[in-house]
């Protein structure tokens, strides 16, 4: 086979041998694409370099395969392993997790029969100098061995990426693989895992924050005590979950992002095609009239670019794609362009953004009588750029990509049945490609109410020169942006070619290499300056109870550091001398408390609304529902979250507080009270808002506590609300602030035998 393998064209009307170091067919001109797997399973030891494995895979270098005959599909698999499960449902995390290629022929001896190839694997490949050689293929670097070189921002980056992806791999029994050195890599500001692992035990915070504890010593001097006191805190077992975790990185990526500047070049192309008779895509910045139509080529302090495609096939997708963008441009000129407030609230905004136009898609279609397929719609990708982060909502098919120097990679999931099925673990995602029908949308805008809509809002931390791309599938299908990237936008991060060269590009290569659809281009290029040093910021975190010793800390097997690296202080504490004054003090001030409770009604309203709310809170750990493990609060709850409402009575006067709903079928500021909400009734979450700095929740009754009967007509019981406020009905919607509601209720997770009248969607919705 020579120094080259050979690969079959990608053509099925050719199949022409080609080396391995040609980009495109020597006899029809296809781009052969090069798919180097990772393989995992039993047996892996037997494959040897330069063995050809089922007359296809070519074995390169250990657990480095080639698949030589990319155009062919896969033979079917009949089952999937439980180990691979995860890779499956952990999907929407290909950012940072290799996903399943497809299974090994098992061996004719016996050798090995449960060997599994993964594609997306952090495996680089690095051309040979003399143009007739194979490339070379290595790893990408471990995290711990390239962490003293990084700046503080890019650690932090580093880090916060792995507290996102703590709770997802927890979830399928894999976290233990964010704890292996040898499988936590990177590739640039990109964490990537080398595959997953499974632990027989329980990992937790605390095996993170050990690992964590290996960085300390080497972390940049703007970070290093903020990261010491951190891992404390998840050492000592004070910070428990992900969610918090996150929110302590956040405040120190706060104070570090000032190091950097990041500006922003955008711009936006579209256009008909060669085959279509009218432009359904549409794009923010808005294109001229004439020609090719085209955005403005700014900065801004924070862009944003939108990319919508009127599904084909749908009457007005026009209409519809350009509806979708006014909607949500109208609906973000309202929020800030600082981002001044917390990131939930971001995310909300923009959720509620996609949520308004889809609902006014949805009402119009509506008016005009449209059903089934004459129904329009459209699909949507948005980025908003604010400082140096980045946010990515995406409903349908359309995409988002993030360049850098090193790699060309997919942030959004297709909103299609394929995806669908991966995510369920129904089956491979290559061999859905291939069933009939499994490239149909299962969610756009218009299509429905926004009950049914589930937007998918990412955010990013930027802290080096890159790209965005947004585009519509008239680019996107058949990968021609994985097969054009290098030599079209990576020129642009080389400042060797301009950002509206390289749109034009792009635009040429969709029409002439695909050219079934329309096209649109959106380009969000983002340039990082590296600021002078600041004083070094001590940074709060978070203020232990207790001060920790750090000779209690005890080297283990992840912890070689047995000294802190920010002193404890001791303070010296005078014997108090004034003892019997105090004692005087302390006394009239307690007397007088007593009496305020006594004979001021307002302060003893407050004292007995705050012992209601303590009770409750131990109450709700013996409740016979099925806690979460990890309690969160509503702001982080997703909608379709089932919750319980819990409402103990006063300490006091054994009465219990009364939960008002206000109108659903109007904005959270109309304060028409609708309805109450009794105790122990199971609640839906619909959606978040925000108004004038308050959080509201869009909830509806699922299942609907009964008021006590009334035995004597003249005695009315404590739970009873006024007459003229009937109690929510299951399936009746209303808003509530969030603050209002939230000591009250807990995450529900029904039984499989429970039926919830209000709801009976919900257990669909979910998957």
């Amino acid at each position: 086979m020579g120094d080259t393998a050979q690969i079959i064209c990608f053509n099925l009307n050719c199949q022409a041998p080609n080396p391995e170091t040609h980009r495109f067919c020597q006899q029809c001109r296809t781009p052969l694409p090069k798919r180097y797997l990772w393989v995992v399973g039993t047996g892996v030891d037997v494959l040897k370099p330069g063995k050809l494995i089922g007359e296809r895979f070519l074995v390169k270098q250990e657990r480095i395969l080639l698949d030589t005959q990319p155009g062919m599909p896969l033979p079917y698999t009949e089952e999937i392993t439980d180990w691979i499960l995860p890779y499956l449902r952990l999907f929407p995390y290909q950012l940072h997790i290799p996903q399943v290629y497809g299974k090994l022929p098992p061996h004719k001896k016996g050798k090995y029969k449960d060997i599994w190839l993964l594609e997306q694997a952090p495996i680089s490949v690095i051309p040979n100098q003399k143009l007739e050689k194979s490339p070379s293929l290595v790893l990408s670097p471990e995290l711990t061995k390239v962490w003293q070189d990084a700046t503080a921002m890019r650690q932090l980056n580093w880090l916060w990426q792995i507290a996102n992806l703590w709770q997802p791999l927890e979830s399928e029994g894999v976290a233990a693989s964010l704890l292996y050195s040898d499988l936590l890599r990177v590739e640039g500001q990109l964490v990537r895992l080398l595959e997953l692992q499974t632990s027989p035990e329980e990992t937790s915070l605390r095996q993170l924050g050990n690992f964590w504890w290996q960085l300390v010593p080497k972390a940049k001097p703007e970070i290093d005590q903020s990261l010491e006191q951190i891992c404390q805190l998840m050492m000592t077992k004070e910070l428990v979950n992900s969610e918090d975790l996150i929110a302590e990185l956040d405040k120190v990526l706060q104070v570090v992002s000032r190091s950097q500047t990041c500006s922003y070049q955008i711009i936006t192309l579209t256009d008909t095609g060669p085959t279509r008779q009218r432009n359904e895509d549409a794009c923010y910045p808005p294109p001229s009239q004439l020609g090719l139509k085209r955005g403005d080529n700014y900065d801004s302090p924070s862009p944003t670019v939108i990319v919508c495609d009127g599904i084909g096939g749908h009457e007005g997708g026009n209409v519809a794609s350009n509806l979708a963008i006014e909607t949500v441009q109208q609906w973000l000129d309202k929020f800030p362009q600082n981002l001044d407030s917390h990131h939930f609230d971001l995310v909300t905004q923009l959720e509620n953004s996609v949520l308004e136009a889809n609902d006014r898609i949805s009402q119009r279609n509506d008016h005009e009588g449209r059903s089934e397929r004459q129904r329009m719609g459209t699909t949507l990708v948005m980025a908003k750029g604010y400082a140096s982060e980045i946010y990515i909502t995406h409903v349908g098919d359309s995409r988002a990509y993030w360049i850098t120097r090193t790699g060309c990679h997919q942030v959004t999931l297709d909103d299609d049945i394929a995806s669908r099925e991966v995510r369920l673990g129904y089956s491979l995602y290559r061999e859905s490609l291939q069933q009939v029908g499994t490239g149909a949308l299962v969610q756009a805008l218009g299509m429905s109410s926004s009950h049914h809509l589930r937007p998918t809002v990412q955010r990013f931390i930027i802290d080096e020169d890159c790209i965005f791309l947004l585009c519509s599938d008239g680019l996107s299908d058949n990968d021609r942006v994985e097969q054009n990237w290098d030599k079209q936008l990576l020129p642009v991060l080389e400042k060797t070619v301009s950002l509206s060269a390289a749109a034009t590009k792009l635009i040429e290569i969709a029409n002439s290499q695909n050219g079934h659809d329309n096209v649109t281009v959106g380009l969000v290029y983002y340039q990082v300056k590296q600021n002078l040093p600041p004083e070094t910021q001590k940074l709060e975190t978070k203020e232990p109870e207790t001060i920790v010793n750090s000779s209690a800390i005890k080297p283990t097997k992840n912890n070689q550091f047995s000294q802190l690296k920010t002193p404890l202080l001791v303070t010296k504490h005078n014997q108090p001398r004034l003892l019997p004054l105090l004692l005087g003090i302390t006394f009239l001030l307690g007397l007088g408390g007593f009496l305020a409770y006594l004979w001021v009604p307002a302060i003893g309203y407050r004292v007995d609304t705050l012992l209601s709310q303590i009770k409750h809170q131990q109450s709700t750990t013996t409740s016979t529902t099925k806690p979460t493990n990890n309690p969160k609060p509503a702001s982080s709850w997703s909608p379709g979250t089932l919750v319980q409402v819990i409402i103990p009575p006063s300490s006091t006067t054994q009465k219990q507080k009364t939960l008002w709903l206000r109108k659903s079928s109007q904005s959270p500021q109309n304060k028409s009270i609708v309805a109450s909400i009794p105790n122990n009734s199971i609640l839906e979450i619909e959606r978040k808002d925000l108004r004038d700095r308050e959080r509201w929740l869009l909830v509806k009754g699922c299942s609907i506590s009964q008021l006590p009967k009334i035995s004597n007509p003249n005695q009315k019981p404590s739970q009873a609300v006024p007459p003229t406020f009937p109690v929510i009905k299951p399936g009746e919607q209303g808003w509530i602030e969030q603050r209002e509601l939230e000591p009250y209720i807990q995450e529900y997770f029904p039984s499989s035998s429970t039926k919830l009248a209000g709801c009976s969607s919900q257990s669909e919705n979910k998957d």
